[in-house]
């Protein structure tokens, strides 16, 4: 798949690989192996921002992949996210897709939605704001397409205010 199917159909907190399409390095080749990991590699989908025009400088859509944390101590020292243009020349493979009925917490970023956290029951997305206090953060359901739907409690109100 390209980038841009991936923007226009993945949910956000699915699991995507992305590859250029070059078999593996040996090991012993240090730097060509750390250049095909930079090109090579999975990560979750946790923001989809449209394209945007400022001046004369314009930037297609983007997918941004969250990688994984370096951390030391149970102290996160360093956030790997990786973004991608919707015009990448890399190949990008849903791997897994939220299950139908967990939870996102997701807040507002620019004119996108970025993914927090992923919870399996609403519970566990509560204690998890709880813990971790973002600004503007909701929490979604996951649907059985794996899309968000803002819930909703017996008043009507929206699940979760800004915390």
């Amino acid at each position: 798949m390209s980038a841009k199917a991936i923007y226009d159909t993945a949910p956000l907190g699915a699991i995507i690989r992305f590859s250029d399409g070059r078999p593996r390095p040996p090991a012993r080749f240090t730097r060509k192996l750390a250049a095909w990991e930079r090109s090579n590699g999975i990560g979750r989908l946790i923001r989809k921002s449209p394209p945007f025009v400022t001046g004369r400088l314009a930037s297609p859509a983007t997918i941004t992949l969250h990688e994984g944390d370096i951390s030391s101590a149970n102290v996160v020292l360093v956030i790997v996210h990786r973004t991608y243009g919707v015009d990448s020349a890399l190949q990008f493979e849903v791997i897994d897709v939220p299950k139908p009925d967990s939870w996102r917490i997701v807040r507002p970023y620019g004119e996108a939605v970025e993914l927090l956290h992923l919870a399996n029951d609403r519970a566990a997305a509560d204690a998890w704001l709880r813990q971790n206090r973002h600004p503007e953060a909701r929490i979604e359901r996951v649907d059985d397409l794996g899309d968000a739907s803002a819930d909703a409690d017996a008043s009507g109100s929206p699940a979760r205010e800004a915390v």
